[in-house]
């Protein structure tokens, strides 16, 4: 049944938080033995600088948030009933597999473990996008992915500006690039909800780890890989700056 805008609204309203959440239950998930609330404590020193807490919870952040948003492109591409919404779904396909990638290769390097699959909450989104039709769809899916991208500015700004860690900084460079592209392609739909998305943004609501936490992956699971759909053009859409080998690495590394 049709949900109702006040409704929607309820439904995206913790999105923001959520995945902000995820980042930061996802490490003591894994069994990090001494996770703290002071996420400028250095985890450990490597060769590309230290790496903090915040800096591993931002890794795990973009790689789950593009679990979730990438497919929502995908459905974006089948489901959206104007242009405008489809190219939006086409430009988050592209920009996650590009920032998946980045993720992929220094998650090994800095010895971060990343989630192979979206919170329940985050799930709970994509079903809400496949059950949707129509105009309820696209509506929900730029006012959902609005408030979702418009919270991981802040957090990729404060991540671009404090970090010592070379690799994080460059994946922080490239995040702001994609997030940027992909705010502005939301509201390019002409359906955001300015003044609710701000409300969301600003008062986000307290959900339970259950619902914010991605599921640890299995022993032995390979790692799944966000791709680019069979067929849809990158061309025009901005993916970050070029990957370019980071200071320090070794040859071998990643």
């Amino acid at each position: 049944m049709p949900k109702s805008r006040s409704t929607i609204g309820t439904v995206f309203v913790g999105g923001a938080l959520s995945v902000t959440l995820a980042a930061l239950a996802y490490p003591s998930m894994l069994g990090v033995q001494t996770t703290s609330a002071n996420q400028s404590r250095v985890i450990t020193q490597t060769q590309w600088g230290p790496l903090t807490e915040a800096d591993r919870n931002f890794v795990v952040f973009v790689r789950s948030a593009g679990l979730w948003e990438s497919p929502s492109g995908e459905l974006a591409l089948r489901k959206g009933t104007t242009a405008a919404v489809r190219e939006a779904g086409r430009h988050l396909v592209i920009g996650h597999a590009a920032l998946d990638a980045s993720c992929r290769r220094i998650a090994p390097m800095l010895n971060i473990t990343l989630p192979n699959q979206p919170t329940p909450q985050q799930q709970g989104f994509l079903d809400t996008f496949k059950s949707d039709t129509g105009k309820q769809f696209d509506s929900d899916f730029a006012n959902t992915l609005r408030v979702t991208h418009g919270s991981i500015f802040n957090t990729i700004a404060k991540i671009r500006s404090t970090t010592q860690n070379t690799l994080v900084r460059r994946l922080a460079d490239q995040a702001n690039d994609v997030v940027l592209d992909h705010i502005t392609q939301m509201e390019t739909t002409g359906l955001v909800n300015f003044n609710q998305v701000n409300v969301q943004e600003t008062s986000p609501p307290t959900l339970p780890s259950s619902q914010v936490t991605p599921p640890a992956p299995q022993p032995g699971a390979p790692m799944v890989a966000i791709t680019v759909p069979p067929g849809v053009p990158a061309q025009g859409v901005t993916t970050g700056p070029a990957d370019t080998p980071a200071p320090g690495a070794s040859p071998a590394a990643g």
